[in-house]
C-alpha cells in the first residue's frame, strides 16, 4: 500500500530564523541595512526662548521639514518663519513684521553634515553628534557647529539638538524702545521624529 505524502517539516534552525524575523518586524526594530538610508519629516518641532529682566519670550512650531541621509551624513531642514506661535498675538506680529521680516525672508534653513557619525554606536545605544553647516536666518548665512543626539525607536530616527544664536549676527534689528526686553542670545531647540523615505513613498 502506498504511503500518503506528508508535508515536509522545516528544520528547527529554519523555524528559529522565521520566528526571529517575525519578532524583529513586529517590534519595529531597525537593521543596519535599513538604517543606512534617508529619513525625513515635515512635522518636526522647534522652539526658541529668550529671557531678560523684563520678560521671557518663547515661540514654537511643528512645521519643520527635515531630511537626513545617514549614508553620507548630510542633512537639511527648513522652517517657515510664520509658523512660530507665541503666547501673545502682538508679540507674534512684531516678530514677523519688524524683526524677522517674514514676508521678505519666509524661511530659516540649515544645511550641514554630521562629522562624527558612528553607525554601529548609533544602532546600539544612540549617539551624541556634532553637525557642521550653514544656517540662514533673515537672509544672512553663517557657519555653525551644532551639538545634537540621534537614536532609533520603532524604526524611526529621533533627532534632538539645542544651540544658541545672536539676533545681531543675522541683521535682526531690535528697536531701542524694547531692546531690554529681548536677550542678546536666543536658545533654539529642535526635536524631530523622522521616518524612512522608502516607507513614506510606499504609503
Amino acid at each position: 500500500m502506498t504511503q500518503p505524502l506528508l508535508p515536509k517539516v522545516p528544520s528547527p534552525s529554519i523555524v528559529a530564523r522565521w520566528v526571529l524575523a517575525v519578532l524583529l518586524l513586529s517590534a519595529g526594530l531597525t537593521t543596519p541595512a535599513q538604517a543606512q538610508g534617508k529619513y525625513m519629516t515635515q512635522e518636526g518641532a522647534a522652539s526658541f526662548f529668550s529671557t531678560s529682566i523684563i520678560e521671557d519670550i518663547e515661540a514654537t512650531t511643528k512645521q519643520v521639514s527635515a531630511v537626513f541621509d545617514l549614508q553620507s551624513g548630510q542633512l537639511a531642514f527648513s522652517i517657515p518663519v510664520k509658523s512660530f506661535l507665541f503666547k501673545r498675538t502682538l508679540m507674534q506680529e512684531h516678530f514677523n513684521e519688524n524683526y524677522l521680516e517674514s514676508d521678505k525672508y519666509p524661511k530659516a534653513t540649515f544645511r550641514g553634515r554630521i562629522v562624527d557619525l558612528d553607525m554601529g554606536k548609533l544602532l546600539r545605544d544612540g549617539q551624541r553628534v556634532s553637525v557642521e553647516g550653514d544656517i540662514t536666518i533673515h537672509g544672512v548665512t553663517r557657519r555653525l557647529t551644532v551639538p545634537g543626539a540621534l537614536a532609533f525607536s520603532q524604526g524611526s530616527l529621533l533627532v534632538n539638538a539645542y544651540f544658541s544664536v545672536s539676533p545681531a549676527d543675522y541683521g535682526i534689528e531690535i528697536p531701542r524702545l524694547v531692546r531690554e526686553n529681548i536677550a542678546k542670545v536666543v536658545g533654539i531647540k529642535v526635536s524631530l521624529i523622522c521616518e524612512p523615505v522608502a516607507q513614506l513613498s510606499a504609503k
